[in-house]
């Protein structure tokens, strides 16, 4: 059995393709080797993006078209790139669409940003007509049912090349998605109409597998748990946050063990994300287990495995998300609105993305966790200050997921100090405006937080995934 990569050290597989009309190579025969340099090029720059690439080489015709689509097809790759490099025939390209069982993003950088008119024969023109089959493609694809999708520049064009790898990134998120192993351990929050998931409906809508998981998976592994251990995770503990004087060192070394336990069970069943809940009785080994995963799984999440509470499968996957696109991604919820400052408070209590915190975080300890049972550390911070995007997986009468997205901007000022994350997040609107349009998206009642403007990148992965992405401004 071929061991598997986890997501967080995935790279998307990137086919590339470069071509042009093999009847112009007689007629003008400096064109293909000015083509085959520009090919070069873009093979180099291409090898810059953090991403496998399968280069076929270059492609003259509809039989070296057919030959290409064989070993992208075989490949397996998340994304095909094909370069235009001068006029190609749609016959050449879509065998290469319809064979890969991958995106594919047609490319047409001409050599630089304008011709020499005055010096230019038909010859030099050749290498910059990469344009002239780009509407011809985009025929083509509609027709026999291909997505289209394009980037048209010239080589050293940077503004082309951070969409071309906007687009590469989108594919590396799909590939996490398509290929990730998401945990769910416990039971439903009772009551979350909105939270409850069709596991089935996750590899349909996204690929990847669900892990169902007994609280008991956790418990035998905490249990193998030696001191020294406890002792290391205490130490990080104490590295990574403050504590607050309300910590109680009982409930401190308990989380600890927890989180090493929690450690072991990922890496056991080799998950990418995880969701949990479980409510438990009178102080049992489940209360106990459920109220001291919070430490362990804000240490998760901030390296990058998304773990999120009250059984979120949906929304520890946009938390993914927004990981894999360098952004973070917290577990958040409405909070409170501040109709004095105009933003929105938004957090929650639990765990949180420790990588975007806009300070070091701090552990409160908290003799009540309130709406659930038990007691113990909880996480307190607030994200980052300046843009972030709000990224939530919606879920349709139909089963149909979509992204929920909104950009909004963090910003300083008070703030609870209840052991939950909170941040504050003007959206240059009235704050009751927007949460009625946020609301009205079919977004659920959590989602991730996360650093930047990511609508961008989701317009891209929307795309790739084809999920509808809704983006709510007021």
């Amino acid at each position: 059995m071929t061991e598997r990569l986890p997501a967080v050290a995935r790279k998307p597989k990137i086919g590339l393709v470069a071509g042009g009309l093999g009847a112009y190579w007689p007629q003008f025969p400096d064109l293909l080797p000015q083509l085959r340099r520009s090919a070069a090029r873009v093979t180099e720059r291409m090898r810059e993006f953090d991403a496998e690439v399968v280069d076929v080489g270059f492609i003259s015709d509809a039989q070296e078209g057919a030959v290409a689509a064989e070993k992208l097809r075989a490949a397996d790759c998340d994304l095909i790139v094909g370069f235009l490099t001068t006029y190609m025939t749609a016959t050449m390209l879509v065998p290469i669409a319809q064979r890969s069982g991958a995106p594919v993003l047609l490319i047409n950088l001409q050599p630089t940003e304008a011709m020499d008119h005055a010096s230019f024969d038909t010859g030099a023109w050749l290498a910059y007509c990469g344009a002239c089959p780009l509407p011809e493609m985009a025929n083509a694809f509609e027709r026999v049912g291909v997505p289209f999708r394009s980037v048209s520049g010239y080589l050293e064009d940077q503004r082309a090349w951070d969409r071309i790898g906007r687009w590469i990134r989108a594919a590396g998120v799909r590939s996490v998605l398509r290929h990730g192993r998401h945990g769910l351990m416990g039971h439903l929050y009772p009551g979350m109409y909105d939270v409850s998931t069709d596991l089935t409906m996750v590899t349909g809508n996204l690929g990847g597998h669900v892990e169902v998981l007994e609280f008991d998976d956790l418990r035998v592994r905490v249990q193998q748990v030696k001191d020294d251990e406890v002792a290391a995770k205490l130490a990080e503990t104490r590295e990574v946050f403050e504590l607050a004087d309300s910590v109680v060192e009982e409930d401190l070394a308990w989380a600890a063990r927890v989180s090493v336990g929690l450690d072991r069970m990922v890496a056991d069943f080799d998950l990418d994300s995880l969701a949990y809940y479980h409510r438990g009785l009178d102080g049992e080994i489940h209360e106990k287990l459920g109220a001291g995963m919070i430490l362990g799984s804000s240490l998760l999440t901030a390296r990058g495995v998304p773990a999120a509470g009250e059984y979120e499968l949906r929304t520890s996957l946009a938390m993914l998300i927004c990981d894999r696109f360098g952004a973070g991604g917290s577990f958040t919820e409405l909070q409170a609105l501040n109709f004095r400052d105009a933003v929105v408070e938004m957090g929650h209590d639990g765990p949180g993305h420790l990588a975007i915190s806009e300070r070091k975080p701090l552990l409160r300890g908290l003799g009540v966790y309130h709406g659930k049972r038990g007691w113990g550390v909880s996480v307190e911070f607030d994200v980052r200050h300046g843009p972030v995007t709000l990224v939530g997986l919606g879920q349709t009468r139909d089963g149909r997921y979509k992204i929920v997205a909104s950009e909004g901007e963090v910003v300083g000022g008070p703030l609870l100090q209840i052991g939950n994350t909170t941040s504050r997040v003007d959206f240059g609107c009235d704050p009751g405006e927007w949460t009625d349009a946020w609301s009205a998206s079919g977004v659920a009642h959590h989602w991730a937080l996360a650093t930047g403007r990511l609508l961008p990148e989701l317009r891209a992965l929307a795309d790739l995934t084809g999920l509808e992405l809704v983006e709510v401004a007021a």
